[in-house]
């Protein structure tokens, strides 16, 4: 071989190599660009129709981990090199969890906060609430008068005892519940009501929301805390049992006196992971999320209220009726959440 074949071969072999070295550093960015990755809370039949509609309308295609539990830790440990972009979650107190873990990344988005009112969205941009659901009241249809209680207070009244079901007072609704009565009457007040709450149980309390508004249709309470989208799963079930058990309720939106407080309400929301490696996208979904088209369909599919103040609730929504919500910041249930448990703890809920 003489010295001019050597030198176009190696001139050869550089080229291959500065053309791989950059063709395989470009490559992972456009993967990553065109990819988002999610840990959800929200069970995939909830979240799916979005993310289809995001990809059609972005061409940016979703992968999920769903779980109910466990995901911060994971996100946790995983730390700089987790794939995680985009974390979705139920209830405020799994959203706070992520925070106080300091696993999200700050949004800057003057789009988001256009569209989500500040007391639905932490006060450091690292998180926003997607959707709302108010915990309500379901009464018995023929053995209550819905005008008899008009306030979540009105639960401690002795004249209800052994009327009562309800989860257990640790699930995280019912802990945002306790949190916000915290908020709202203090820490001494909050334990009385919840001792009389207590003590008008039908029944320790167990099961989810649905199992009391089963404990209803068959008579052993008269009385139950649900969130709102309960109702909507059981009135429109494939089921005929729980359409049935739908048909026995009268719906009370409580504390809508003009000088109350408005009734309770939590959040599903999101926020974009600590060391996503695409942020940008990630803020898209999120913005996606708080649009209109996406904000309707909170409601079709799981009968839950828009948080976008532009948006009108569906219309099966609103022939629930129109109710006043409580203008707490969100931030500051998560903030009386250890409290709210103690106070479980105590009166044994």
């Amino acid at each position: 071989m003489v010295a001019q074949d050597f030198k176009i071969i190696n001139n050869k072999y550089n080229f291959c190599v500065v053309f791989c070295m950059v063709f395989f550093l470009i490559l992972p960015v456009r993967t990553i660009a065109s990819e988002l990755n999610i840990y959800s809370h929200r069970q995939p039949f909830l979240i799916n129709p979005f993310l289809e509609a995001f990809t059609k309308k972005t061409g940016i295609k979703t992968n999920v981990v769903y779980s109910t539990k466990g995901l911060a830790q994971r996100l946790k440990a995983e730390g700089q090199n987790t794939p995680a972009d985009v974390i979705l979650t139920v209830d405020i107190g799994r959203l706070q969890v992520y925070a106080d873990l300091k696993l999200l990344a700050e949004i800057n988005s003057d789009k988001l906060y256009k569209n989500i009112p500040s007391h639905l969205r932490s006060s450091d941009k690292t998180w926003v609430g997607l959707s709302k659901r108010s915990r309500i009241i379901v009464v018995s249809k023929s053995r209550i008068k819905p005008a008899s209680i008009s306030r979540i207070e009105d639960l401690a009244n002795p004249i209800w005892k052994n009327k009562i079901c309800t989860r257990p007072g640790s699930h995280v609704y019912n802990r945002a519940l306790m949190a916000s009565m915290i908020a709202a009457k203090g820490i001494d007040e909050a334990t009385k009501w919840a001792k009389g709450l207590v003590k008008n149980l039908a029944r320790r309390p167990q099961g989810n929301d649905r199992a009391q508004v089963k404990a209803i249709y068959e008579g052993q309470c008269d009385i139950a805390i649900i969130n709102n989208y309960y109702y909507g799963k059981l009135k429109y079930s494939d089921d005929p049992k729980q359409r049935k058990w739908a048909e026995e309720l009268s719906l009370i939106f409580p504390n809508q006196d003009k000088d109350d407080r408005g009734a309770h309400i939590n959040i599903s929301g999101g926020g974009i992971a600590k060391y996503s490696k695409n942020k940008k996208n990630a803020v898209k979904l999120l913005e996606f999320l708080s649009e209109e088209a996406s904000q309707k369909l909170y409601g079709t599919i799981n009968f839950e209220y828009p948080v976008n103040p532009k948006v009108k609730p569906t219309k099966i929504l609103q022939d629930w009726g129109t109710f006043r919500e409580d203008k707490l910041p969100i931030q500051r249930i998560a903030e009386f959440s250890l409290d709210a448990q103690k106070i479980i703890d105590v009166v044994g809920w």
